[in-house]
């Protein structure tokens, strides 16, 4: 097997591992494996590694650029809900455990408590995808559709509207999100997660030293991938409303929603991109994403830097640069 150190120490490139930041913990997704690592509150730290068959491997149509999009999305949302359910469990908020509901022992009766869990996972992943939706597609579709009650406002007035209302929205919910105490300090092992990439892909060892000198803003970082998911849809509902004329309110969110899979395959391919090149096109890309990483990604501690170190170098394949765009 390739030495670890050896390895980090190779020609700068970009790799295709990426991450998530948990609760005292994180993610880290490789080629072949993905791996949890989390901090107890003893200070110990538990690993949980699983070997991973991608979608493409399973359907080699969904790895069809443009196609694999939506469904990659929805399998990262569905690892990423599982790898935090798993962070909390060492976390309970009392100290006596509590007993389980009747819908716990009902779905662990008809499931099993392994089909139970997938489905209390695929369950949350919905949830997300709904409330993301209506906070960021179809309230600001609301909102502007009030106010072109009130006062009328011509298509692209409207859909100039929709967009800023929408940003706003979005910018307002990282704002707050980064002022509540516990999830600053899940922001705080985002960066540590950014570091160490960063880190691996310059060609240092994956040491505390080499990984704390690195940016904690990363072009591939989840908040930049939603940000230009938000642009995306700006645009392209833009350039639909501006052939298709529809005022209703209701008809403007059935036609957002329909938008969204190719909004979100648009922007998959937009995230390869600039992950795999840099040059003056993926900076400009990237620019607004990087920027509104100061509010999700912060400063780590030493002890939150090793937690990353660890899960990446548990990800790493044995062939070398198997890992690479």
């Amino acid at each position: 097997m390739t030495n670890e150190k050896d390895r980090s120490c190779a020609t700068p490139y970009k790799t295709m591992i990426g991450g998530q930041a948990l609760i005292e913990g994180i993610m880290m997704l490789g080629p072949e494996k993905k791996a949890v690592v989390v901090r107890k509150p003893d200070g110990e730290l538990v690993e949980q590694v699983e070997e991973r068959v991608l979608i493409k491997d399973k359907h080699p149509i969904l790895g069809v650029p443009f196609l694999r999009g939506v469904f990659n999305f929805c399998s990262s949302l569905a690892n990423g809900v599982k790898a935090l359910m798993y962070s909390a469990s060492f976390f309970p908020e009392d100290e006596e455990p509590e007993e389980p509901s009747k819908f716990e022992l009902w779905l662990d009766k008809r499931l099993g408590s392994e089909k139970a869990a997938g489905a209390v996972v695929t369950f949350a992943v919905a949830l997300g995808i709904l409330f993301s939706v209506v906070l960021f597609f179809l309230l600001p579709t609301a909102l502007a559709g009030g106010v072109a009650y009130f006062f009328p406002l011509p298509m692209w007035g409207r859909n100039l509207l929709e967009g800023v209302v929408r940003i706003v929205i979005f910018m307002g919910y990282l704002v707050l999100c980064s002022r509540m105490k516990d999830i600053h300090r899940v922001f705080e092992y985002h960066g540590a997660e950014h570091k160490t990439i960063f880190c691996y892909e310059r060609g240092e060892a994956l040491t505390v030293e080499n990984v704390r000198k690195q940016p904690r803003h990363h072009p591939r970082c989840g908040t930049s991938f939603l940000f230009v998911v938000i642009v995306v849809s700006i645009l392209l509902s833009s350039v639909l409303f501006a052939f298709v004329h529809v005022t209703n309110t209701f008809a403007r969110m059935g036609l957002h929603i329909l938008l969204l899979p190719v909004i979100v395959s648009i922007t998959y391919e937009l995230n390869r991109l600039v992950g795999k090149y840099d040059n003056a096109f993926t900076r400009i890309v990237t620019a607004p994403g990087l920027w509104l990483q100061n509010w999700t990604t912060f400063e780590p501690d030493d002890s939150m830097i090793e937690v990353g170190i660890r899960a990446f170098t548990l990800v790493l394949p044995e062939e070398k640069g198997k890992d690479e765009w």
